[in-house]
Parts: C-alpha cells; sequence; structure tokens
C-alpha cells in the first residue's frame, strides 16, 4: 500500500460551533492551480486512511496550505479533523486537481465566484490570485449563509485583500463581496434570500452595480450546496452560458467534488 505523506497543522481558528478553518505546512514538490481541491484526512484506528475532497483556500503562492471545513458531530473525519490543533499531522495526496480553475473559463469581462457555506473555500483562492485580476476586469465574490456569523471567514478573506501592501494595489476596487444571510435579519451590508432568488430578482446585481449575465462578459464559478449548484447552473444556462472544464472550457464551471 502507498504511504501518503502528512503535514503539519499550523493553525486552526473556529468560526461558529459548525465551522472552522486550518493551515498546514505545504511540501515543496506541492503544486496547485487556484481553485483546486486535494485529498486531505486522518488514518483510522485499523491504519487505514480517511480521506475527503477539501478545497484548497489559500492561493497558489503561499507557503502554507489553508482550508475550510463544516463539522459534522458524526461525521467520520469531520468530527476529528475539528478537533487537531497546531503540531498534529494530517494526510495529504500530493496530487490536486479540480474544475474550478482560470483556465477552464473562457476569456470575458467579470467573473461571479457564487457560494454558499463552505464553497466559500476555492473562491478564497482564486480572489486571492494575481492571475485572476490579469483575465477579469471585475469579480464579484458571493457567499449565502443561514446566519450572519457563518459569513466570517469570507469578510476576513475580503479584509485581508485590502489590507495586504501587494494585493490591494493589484485588486484595487475591482473586488465585490456580497454577503447574504436565508435564516435572520441580514445586517448592515448585508443581503437577505438564497443567492439564487438574489440573482432571479436581480438584487444580486443592482447590489454589484452591474447587469444581468451575458454570454460577451460573464463567467461564473459555482460551489456549495447540491440545490444551490443545480438552480445556479439553470439561470447560468438561462442567460446563455455553457459550462466548461478543463479539457474544453466554457462560460461557467461547477466543482462536482464538493460536497457539505
Amino acid at each position: 500500500m502507498t504511504t501518503i505523506p502528512s503535514e503539519t497543522v499550523l493553525e486552526t481558528r473556529h468560526y461558529t460551533d459548525d465551522l472552522f478553518s486550518f493551515r498546514t505546512t505545504r511540501p515543496q514538490s506541492f503544486r496547485f492551480r487556484s481553485g483546486e481541491f486535494a485529498m486531505l484526512g486522518l488514518p483510522q484506528e485499523n491504519g487505514k486512511p480517511l480521506l475527503r475532497a477539501y478545497s484548497i483556500a489559500s492561493p497558489n503562492w503561499s507557503d502554507d496550505l489553508e482550508f475550510f471545513s463544516i463539522k459534522v458531530p458524526d461525521g467520520p473525519l469531520t468530527s476529528r479533523l475539528a478537533n487537531v490543533k497546531p503540531g498534529d499531522q494530517i494526510l495529504l495526496r500530493p496530487k490536486p486537481t479540480g474544475t474550478l480553475v482560470l483556465d477552464a473559463l473562457l476569456p470575458g469581462r467579470t467573473l461571479w465566484l457564487v457560494s454558499t457555506g463552505t464553497g466559500i473555500a476555492p473562491f478564497a483562492s482564486v480572489a486571492r490570485d494575481p492571475e485572476t485580476y490579469e483575465r477579469f476586469e471585475r469579480v464579484v465574490l458571493t457567499h449565502t449563509c443561514r446566519k450572519a456569523d457563518e459569513l466570517q471567514y469570507g469578510i476576513d478573506v475580503v479584509d485581508g485583500i485590502r489590507r495586504d501592501p501587494i494585493l490591494s494595489e493589484i485588486v484595487g476596487n475591482r473586488l465585490s463581496h456580497i454577503a447574504s444571510v436565508t435564516r435572520e435579519n441580514a445586517g448592515p451590508g448585508t443581503l437577505e434570500g438564497r443567492v439564487t432568488d438574489l440573482i432571479r430578482s436581480g438584487e444580486l446585481f443592482e447590489a454589484s452595480e452591474l447587469p444581468a449575465w451575458s454570454p460577451e462578459n460573464d463567467r461564473v464559478m459555482i460551489c456549495g450546496s447540491t440545490a444551490m449548484i443545480a438552480d445556479t447552473r439553470a439561470l447560468c444556462e438561462d442567460a446563455g452560458l455553457e459550462e466548461g472544464s478543463n479539457s474544453a472550457p466554457g462560460r461557467f464551471v461547477v466543482e462536482k467534488a464538493f460536497v457539505g
């Protein structure tokens, strides 16, 4: 049996009772495109590895690897992963992959990163990649959760971009962050409702000060719950956007491996 390499946990942060992030060391040989996912996990009592697909939230230039996860109380992996602390070891397969990458999209003017829950993780990577802003004039990061405190990870990512002396100069005012909640009243600067409803009503485009999607200008990446992905895919197709892949770039892409 092939031995899976392990990396060291550097930092953990618990955002809510259900959400946490963690950073690990990054092997020098580990190369990935922003937006890809990796298989990571922990060994079981029988010695066999228990691995799941996790989007890499750090950009490809980062010296370490960052991940954003849900906590499932009875989940065979996340119930244990939620308890890791600095110094612990995590298994990491050295071959990342995925479809939420710039290479899977045709050239366009505006890139929309549509996410729910921990589906924001790959977009935390894409939004911090300078190449994204070489390819697109505007980037709109949407993040929809049930409650306002679940939005904090995305808020921290965007604040980090604005504080970073290099990224802030590259990004300027070309990144918009639009957050919404579905199960409580929204606070200042946050919309209320499912992102698909905000797209249908036009409220999302009004908030971003951009026109509705068109095949000529807009490219969309989608990651989150199964229902949201299906509904947003249909909205993309209604707007005349066709799905792309690594082998055949298109006008929108979906991460089929994402669950949670």
